[in-house]
């Protein structure tokens, strides 16, 4: 393992508020000397940004692991938030040159965005008061008031697919859902079991995770649509995080308080395509 790796989250890497701007002639990430990547800003252990403008979490360290495995320096990597809204639009426009960001690979995303990974495998759970007691599966949300992300698919996985009649609400991003969810407005949360940790690591006595997974979220690394050569070197970083046993650091530092069964061998790849 790096040394580096552990040191990753006490690094103030400073977001561009306003980048704008084309990938490079070869439209690959490869061969760069600085790195523009999207991350969330509002997800406690995965991607948050503080009050002088640093970014940290998981997905910022795995970000940072990457970058370095493709030859660039922590110092040039630059950060943009994301929200789950605008990851396609960001990579489309070329605000940014990949993505780490909780970004679930799913068919319909594919045909946006090439993604190397996954670098997790998370799974969908639920989030609810810690007082709450009549939730205890995703079956217990039917009729009640469920809270999604704007551009997530966490509440198509409940109704779409478990045809769970629970009450759709959206905000902009998880971190409303969650505070809706603190102040009464729904009665759960529902998504990755990660993105739930860090906000249950915040808010231990407000807050619980049933614990009743029902599906694979594969968090992949968003990069331009068609950079196959990019993709393959990101999956080869990826696994070296994995063999030289970064990943299980990262992972363990982050979420090893939260009782998660974490997974700490390399994931299957999708594949790039």
């Amino acid at each position: 393992m790096r040394s580096r790796a552990l040191a990753l989250p006490m690094a103030a890497v400073l977001a561009l508020s306003a980048c704008t701007g084309a990938l490079s002639d070869t439209g690959s990430l490869l061969g760069r000397d600085t790195l523009r990547i999207g991350v969330k800003a509002d997800q406690p252990g995965l991607g948050l940004r503080g009050p002088s403008g640093e970014f940290t979490g998981f997905d910022v360290d795995v970000a940072l692991d990457i970058a370095e495995r493709l030859g660039v320096e922590p110092a040039d990597v630059e950060f943009v938030e994301v929200t789950s809204a605008e990851r396609e639009e960001a990579l489309r426009e070329g605000r940014v040159d990949m993505v780490v960001a909780t970004y679930s690979i799913t068919p319909a995303r594919k045909t946006e965005v090439t993604f190397a990974g996954p670098y997790y495998v998370a799974h969908q759970d639920i989030l609810v008061r810690a007082d709450e007691r009549s939730i205890d599966d995703v079956r217990d949300l039917a009729g009640r008031r469920l809270c999604q992300g704007e551009g997530s698919n966490s509440a198509t996985r409940v109704i779409g697919e478990r045809g769970v009649a629970a009450r759709l609400i959206e905000a902009p991003t998880y971190s409303e859902c969650v505070t809706m969810l603190e102040e009464g407005e729904v009665d759960a949360v529902s998504t990755d079991d990660l993105i739930l940790a860090g906000f249950l690591l915040r808010s231990r006595d407000a807050f619980r995770i049933v614990n009743a997974p029902f599906t694979d979220e594969k968090y992949g690394v968003g990069v331009a649509e068609g950079d196959l050569s990019g993709c393959e070197a990101v999956n080869r970083a990826i696994t070296d995080m994995y063999q030289d046993g970064t990943a299980e650091a990262l992972l363990r530092m982050w979420f090893g308080d939260t009782g998660l069964d974490l997974v700490t061998s390399v994931p299957q790849f999708e594949g790039c395509s």
